[in-house]
């Protein structure tokens, strides 16, 4: 959790050096899907997951008329981690949040503004503890990896406009503090996001 208020903090303070240019900022809000892959390990365990939907709100602070720094805060509703450990099957139900940081380079042509991002990224597991968790031991995870994505704004006014975008983070397949769901590997988690941004 120090990790994640040091990256924030960080951007906080890049945002504070650019102040003194002139600057555009804006806002969006925006639904996403976490497709987490199957991973298999040398361990002999197996994890597979459920897609997760949630929703992300991104603060935008521009540096110049094509570079900005993002800050983003994202949660899912729930989806179903599982854990094969042989001979047995844990099922995790699990609320996701996201909290990220990105440079961000736009590049305009007219009112299509492709772009790409990419930077640091928290995410935190957290188990939900109900009939659809078979496994008592899940303890909340905190994971500290990358963020990198691609996607297109469609001005459609001077404020506001609609955002398309593929962002995908590298992070530790979480273990929730159990051992015996421990993989040792790193997996790239998928997250298709579309939204609409409010320039101000």
């Amino acid at each position: 959790m120090k990790k994640i208020a040091f990256l924030v903090a960080l951007l906080a303070a890049c945002v504070a050096m650019g102040r003194a240019q002139e600057s555009r900022q804006d806002i969006s809000l925006s639904g996403f899907a976490l497709i987490e892959p199957f991973m298999s390990s040398s361990t002999t365990v197996e994890v597979n997951s459920t897609p997760a939907y949630g929703a992300l709100v991104s603060y935008r602070f521009m540096l110049t008329p094509s570079t900005a720094l993002e800050a983003n805060y994202g949660i899912t509703y729930q989806n179903s981690i599982g854990y094969y450990v042989n001979p047995n099957h844990y099922k995790i139900l699990t609320r996701t949040q996201e909290i990220s940081g990105a440079f961000v380079k736009s590049f305009v042509f007219k009112n299509l503004n492709p772009f790409v991002e990419a930077g640091p990224a928290g995410l935190i597991f957290l188990p939900i503890v109900n009939g659809g968790t078979t496994t008592l031991d899940a303890k909340q995870q905190t994971e500290v990896g990358g963020l990198a994505g691609a996607g297109v704004a469609y001005e459609v006014s001077p404020s506001f406009d609609v955002r398309l975008e593929y962002r995908g983070f590298i992070t530790k397949v979480p273990t929730f503090g159990d051992s015996q769901f421990a993989t040792n590997r790193w997996y790239w988690i998928s997250a298709p996001t579309i939204g609409v941004a409010y320039h101000f």
